[in-house]
């Protein structure tokens, strides 16, 4: 579904959309960093200072470095097996979590903990995942750096935006779209899609959806690799000519092309990251099953 604004009421329509283009009042605006494509929230936990976590969509759990659970008093209660793009790895998991978003609280009924995150550089303090999502609206507005939480009970976009349709598969908590490729000649190759927020790649393709496909046969590509949860995966990068997403398009994405495996379950094409998103003001509605993608404003 999309949503026009006519140049006649274009300056009706910027403060429309300024002033309640939601149809609600935020709860908070935040600062964030969009730095190597990564959507990084200043956090506090359990009363600590300033923490740093990467805003993931593709994470079903809310989670912390392995080094904050015994300072910031977290109780140990039980272990999950979290699955990544290389294998899965086992995690403890935490209770009494309270984290503190720009004075907005939020808790999670529990937090894991990667052992592997404790032998990496510390990037980041910890990873905010679908709980977060789906106890608030969150909009993410890369021109003007920011991160908006608001509440689902009275939200009702009314901007200029494209409205997609999410889907979730049984049991997971991570987004899907229907996009095509759509090739130079002329052609379009349909698929589901997972929206990642913490990938910094525009599109990841499985192994078996470039078979089938042949993409890689015409594709100008270098070699390269992607790293993650169970360790690393080959992948080629490269380019593809478009995405489409419902109306919107896409031209040229940097897309890693998994030369083995997939970064999503068995029968979805791929997924879609930041490098893909960032042109956009991103706006995930998880209680409608909607996101909305709405061309970015000027600084």
């Amino acid at each position: 579904m999309r949503r026009h604004c006519h140049n006649l009421v274009r300056l009706a329509a910027l403060w429309f959309t300024v002033t309640s283009a939601s149809g609600a009042i935020p709860l908070v605006t935040i600062p964030i960093s969009t730095a190597r494509d990564r959507i990084m929230v200043p956090v506090q936990l359990n009363g600590s200072n300033d923490l740093f976590f990467l805003l993931d969509t593709g994470f079903s759990v809310t989670m912390v470095h392995p080094e904050l659970p015994e300072p910031l008093k977290l109780r140990r209660v039980g272990e999950i097996t979290v699955i990544g793009i290389a294998g899965e790895e086992k995690a403890p998991t935490y209770e009494g979590a309270l984290l503190n978003l720009g004075g907005v609280e939020y808790r999670p009924r529990r937090v894991a903990a990667l052992g592997s995150d404790g032998n990496r550089r510390r990037r980041r303090d910890g990873i905010l995942g679908a709980g977060l999502f789906r106890q608030f609206v969150v909009e993410i507005d890369f021109a003007r750096q920011r991160l908006v939480l608001y509440s689902p009970t009275n939200f009702n976009y009314a901007g200029c935006g494209e409205i997609i349709p999410l889907k979730f598969r049984r049991g997971s908590a991570i987004p899907m779209v229907e996009a095509s490729i759509n090739q130079t000649n002329g052609t379009a190759l349909h698929g589901e899609f997972e929206i990642d927020t913490g990938c910094d790649s525009g599109v990841c393709l499985g192994h078996e959806f470039i078979s089938t496909h042949k993409l890689l046969h015409d594709q100008e590509t270098q070699s390269g690799g992607k790293i993650g949860v169970g360790g690393g995966a080959r992948t080629r990068s490269g380019h593809l000519p478009q995405l489409q997403i419902g109306a919107t398009r896409i031209d040229k994405p940097q897309t890693d092309f998994f030369l083995e495996g997939s970064p999503v379950d068995p029968g979805l094409a791929g997924h879609i990251g930041i490098g893909a998103l960032h042109r956009f003001k991103v706006i995930f509605d998880y209680s409608r099953r909607q996101m909305v993608l709405e061309a970015a404003a000027e600084k």
